[in-house]
């Protein structure tokens, strides 16, 4: 009885063992079978995560892993690959308008803060102020989020409705606005007539080479014709670049048909060169365009297809620049659409000066050096909170770098709270009519926001700007 039982319970044991080999091989045969890319290693690899990873993940997610690694393999870090969202996003920062509510926002400390709504937008109608925190979008809370998702989460399709809940440090309590979502203009070419001596320079600002910035420039510099100006500054600082169509466009109005403004170098070196084309605009315009003087001004925030038109300028003579080294971006991208919705953005050309010049890395030397003061190049940042002695912050060390811009004594600007930095507060409420104390709050952080905005809107205060008039005047009375 004893050995029946020991040969029936060895017989289920061989059985067991028997269905778990035949598991495992047929675990191994259906790993071996998935075929995803035609090169085996990936079709391994896939299979394996696939089958054998206890974490969930999709198909769509571990293709568009792979993309994304093959791009960033090629290490470039203009080659890239968007996801459809975010493809639509970047289409969207170069389209001349975009659709969603109007609002910059900075990432701080893990939260997003509002820095300001655009003038006459949805957000700033609905009352959304700076320094308002975004806790929620449409009952989704936005902890944990990149910067990249909750703008996805924000904008939408015009006419739609989007719910936000932020917190407003100024009232201690969070608001719920809802907002419809619109088309806003994407504005590039910023204009306007400076008065010097007596002398009427026109002053155009391209903040990107976007899809409609040919057309503003068009309608900015014929205004601009039409007052009597007699000479053009072109401000690209911070200007990153955008499309290379829009650029020749510009550079086309300002210097005669067919002439090279760039070469496009591809990956076995063939040079093509990029010439100027006719624009469709008036005689008299186009004879004006060509002959007024021009000074451009750059920084190292001045990159890609504003580099192309420094170079080009600088090539021609046709310009002098004013400013600091430009930032240096001598590759071209081209963009794909992909099967799944997304893009493949990859360096294909490298582009060369008219002089055969390749920038990338070098940048392009302003013909007049001037660095801007340091009070003028500070963002405006939302500031928050209560610091003293002791204390080390981001606030602490923004505030530091704004008191020492402004005369006050200050050694550090890292962000240590120290006994210097107590006395500079000190003095500055005393200055400015604030309650006695040697600490940082709200209210103190309100009038450093204001005083920052009020010394960058004082034309005074842009050394470079100065100068690049000071220049012009020289052209004009034929120094220079």
């Amino acid at each position: 009885m004893r050995k029946s039982r020991f040969f029936f319970l060895l017989a289920a044991v061989c059985v067991i063992i028997a269905g778990f080999i035949f598991w495992q091989n047929a675990k191994t045969t259906q790993t071996e079978s998935k075929s995803v890319s035609g090169v085996p290693v990936i079709d391994e690899a896939y299979s394996l995560i696939t089958q054998k990873s206890v974490y969930g993940t999709s198909e769509a997610q571990l293709i568009e892993g792979a993309i994304r690694g093959m791009a960033n393999a090629i290490k470039d870090p203009y080659s890239t690959y968007y996801t459809e969202k975010e493809a639509a996003l970047h289409k969207q920062s170069l389209a001349g308008q975009r659709v969603g509510i109007g609002i910059e926002i900075t990432e701080k400390n893990g939260k997003f803060i509002v820095v300001s709504p655009v003038k006459s937008s949805p957000a700033e109608k609905a009352g959304i102020r700076p320094y308002d925190e975004i806790v929620q979008v449409d009952n989704v809370r936005v902890e944990g989020k990149t910067i990249g998702e909750l703008m996805q989460m924000i904008q939408g399709e015009a006419g739609e409705k989007v719910t936000l809940v932020f917190y407003r440090p100024s009232t201690e309590r969070h608001i719920k606005v809802s907002v419809e979502r619109a088309e806003i203009n994407n504005d590039t070419v910023v204009s306007k007539v400076l008065s010097v001596d007596d002398n009427e320079i026109g002053y155009v600002s391209i903040s990107m080479f976007g899809e409609k910035t040919a057309e503003e420039w068009l309608e900015a510099t014929k205004k601009l014709i039409s007052e009597d100006v007699e000479g053009i500054i072109v401000d690209l600082r911070d200007n990153p670049g955008g499309y290379l169509h829009s650029v020749a466009a510009v550079v086309s109005s300002i210097q005669k048909d067919d002439t090279i403004f760039a070469y496009m170098q591809n990956g076995q070196g063939a040079m093509e060169p990029l010439k100027t084309k006719k624009i469709e605009a008036e005689d008299f315009y186009l004879e004006k365009m060509k002959k007024l003087p021009i000074v451009l001004l750059q920084n190292e925030g001045s990159a890609s297809a504003s580099e192309v038109m420094a170079g080009a300028v600088r090539s021609w003579e046709r310009a002098l620049i004013v400013g600091t080294k430009s930032f240096g971006k001598g590759t071209v991208q081209e963009t794909w659409d992909l099967q799944n919705g997304g893009e493949l953005k990859l360096s294909t050309n490298k582009w060369l000066t008219p002089a055969r010049e390749w920038i990338h890395g070098k940048g392009i030397q302003a013909d007049v050096e001037v660095e801007q003061h340091p009070l003028f190049s500070l963002e405006i940042l939302p500031l928050a909170g209560e610091y003293g002695e002791g204390d080390f912050n981001e606030e602490v060390a923004y505030t530091q770098k704004v008191l020492k811009g402004l005369g006050y004594t200050i050694t550090r600007t890292d962000g240590f709270y120290d006994e210097q930095t107590a006395a500079a507060v000190l003095l500055y409420r005393e200055k400015n009519d604030l309650k006695d104390g040697r600490h940082m709050d709200d209210q103190f952080f309100a009038s450093i926001r204001e005083q920052v905005m009020n010394y960058k809107q004082n034309v005074e205060n842009d050394l470079q700007l100065n100068m690049g008039l000071s220049v012009m005047m020289n052209r004009l009375n034929g120094d220079i």
